[in-house]
């Protein structure tokens, strides 16, 4: 389609190759980013970025891009491993050191101001010193998860629809449609027969 801009030199391998198979696959749609963006739930710039290797795509992304470019099954199966592989060796940025806080030997720990009574004030904070518990950066990164990556949950509703149906035990959903077809058809037949009694 268009012409991509050159991923950087120093990309892994992993990355690079899942990159280039996630262009062709959008390249296969024929659509500009924008009509991606509205097909997918995801936006313009975030299909920029991870179009350019800026950013991993979230996997849900990578599903609803191939559900969009035709693709099932087992190549469905084939880009789930790749992202797996790609975000697991997905440059990542470091975390900037958490600087210590300085307690005076034998002095007062920070804590919450007392209030009246004894009581912390309401809405005060505990202030505690990086070298108790857990940093907030590395909190921050161990929820994460293991290989630093967080996966965005977020699908369109027309794929929780089609999720929704295939984990009922009826399967598809088509049976409970013809119903509800059925239904509406004999709601406006009696509608019709009533109109036609009443003004007939």
């Amino acid at each position: 389609m268009g012409a991509w801009q050159p991923l950087p030199e120093e990309l892994p391998a992993e990355v690079r190759h899942f990159v280039e198979q996630l262009r062709l696959l959008k390249d296969r749609t024929g659509m500009s980013l924008v009509a991606l963006g509205t097909r997918t739930a995801y936006s313009k710039s975030s299909w920029q970025r991870y179009l350019n290797a800026s950013q991993p795509p979230p996997r849900q992304a990578v599903v609803a891009l191939c559900r969009v470019a035709g693709v099932a099954g087992e190549e469905t199966e084939r880009f789930g491993v790749r992202w797996e592989l790609a975000v697991r060796a997905w440059p990542r940025e470091p975390v900037p050191p958490v600087p210590p806080v300085r307690v005076p030997a034998g002095g007062p720990v920070p804590g919450p101001v007392p209030g009246p009574g004894g009581e912390p004030a309401p809405g005060a904070e505990a202030s505690v010193p990086a070298g108790h518990g857990v940093p907030a950066a590395r909190a921050a990164s161990a929820a994460r998860g293991r290989d630093g990556y967080e996966e965005d949950p977020t699908l369109p509703w027309w794929d929780l629809l089609d999720e929704e149906s295939s984990r009922q035990p009826g399967g598809p959903r088509a049976p409970r449609l013809l119903l509800y077809a059925a239904l509406l058809a004999v709601v406006l037949l009696l509608a019709a027969v009533v109109g036609a009694v009443t003004l007939g």
